[in-house]
């Protein structure tokens, strides 16, 4: 039967669910489907997979392909399923074994050359993908931000030619050998730097001390956002959990995520004409 069984992740917030990525190639006139409510950039994936297989050296069949992402309800969006559904594509024609495929997940952006690119949201893989138990193929420039998690098995590849050659047992993908340390947090600013404002400076100790909700309110030049500035000066070094948290955040956002810094207290200030919708949401 010319059915392969590929594992990857997709995107739902700072969660990963499981997607099951099924190709079946049957004959028939050529054509490639993807089914399982895929957007825009995962239905053109069908033409950069074609483009990485070839260009890869291998054949790309000449059949009825029929690829489906499930579970069929969930969104799927992004090109971090190209990988997954290159292996597949040659899982099911032959090419490569469809056994090993069993204790991978995969994800990757490919180029028209087989280059994997990084994709954003790779540190939330990486605790989905390490409680499953199994070993995640991921683009070598996503490995610094996923090596984050500890005990987490990654294969960190530049080619979907790599990625081939270690399924067939041809040449082993070598682990990372990155080892990143809890650096202290370093600031430029100084919650000793404000002078007067006892008051406020009080009520900010007690709210970092006990963990308390803070909410300043005034006009602008008082200090509001000065204080807050400084306030992740005085807080506690993040739990490895809350570093997690706040990191996987950070990794699906537009701005990514700096792995250097990614233990102490996250900070963003808003600008001080920001409204209250603009803050916390128009509902």
């Amino acid at each position: 039967m010319s059915l392969a069984v590929v594992y990857s992740r997709g995107r739902s917030g700072i969660d990963a669910p499981q997607v099951t990525v099924e190709v079946h190639v049957s004959s028939g006139l050529p054509a490639l489907n993807i089914v399982g409510l895929p957007e825009t950039a995962v239905k053109e994936s069908k033409d950069r997979v074609r483009g990485a297989i070839i260009n890869s050296h291998f054949e790309f069949p000449f059949q009825r392909i029929t690829i489906n992402l499930a579970p069929a309800d969930l969104p799927k969006e992004g090109g971090r399923f190209d990988l997954a559904i290159a292996l597949g594509i040659l899982a099911a024609s032959g090419q490569i074994p469809k056994d090993a495929l069993a204790e991978y997940e995969c994800i990757g952006e490919l180029s028209l050359g087989g280059e994997l690119r990084p994709i954003p949201g790779a540190l939330p893989v990486a605790i989905h993908c390490r409680n499953a138990f199994r070993q995640l193929i991921l683009p070598a420039g996503c490995v610094a931000e996923a090596s984050l998690i500890k005990d987490s098995q990654l294969l960190p590849a530049r080619t979907l030619l790599e990625v081939c050659a270690h399924l067939a047992g041809r040449q082993a993908i070598a682990p990372p050998d990155i080892k990143l340390g809890f650096e202290q947090a370093v600031y430029t600013v100084d919650f000793a730097d404000v002078h007067g404002q006892f008051h406020v400076k009080r009520a900010m100790e007690i709210a970092a001390a006990g963990k308390h909700n803070l909410l300043m309110l005034g006009p602008p030049g008082t200090g509001k956002s000065m204080l807050a500035a400084r306030l992740p000066t005085i807080l506690p070094e993040l739990s490895e959990q809350q570093a997690q948290e706040t990191a996987a955040l950070a990794s699906i956002s537009d701005h990514g995520l700096d792995v250097s810094r990614w233990r102490q207290p996250p900070y963003r200030a808003p600008h001080h004409t920001a409204s209250a919708a603009a803050l916390v949401g128009g509902v």
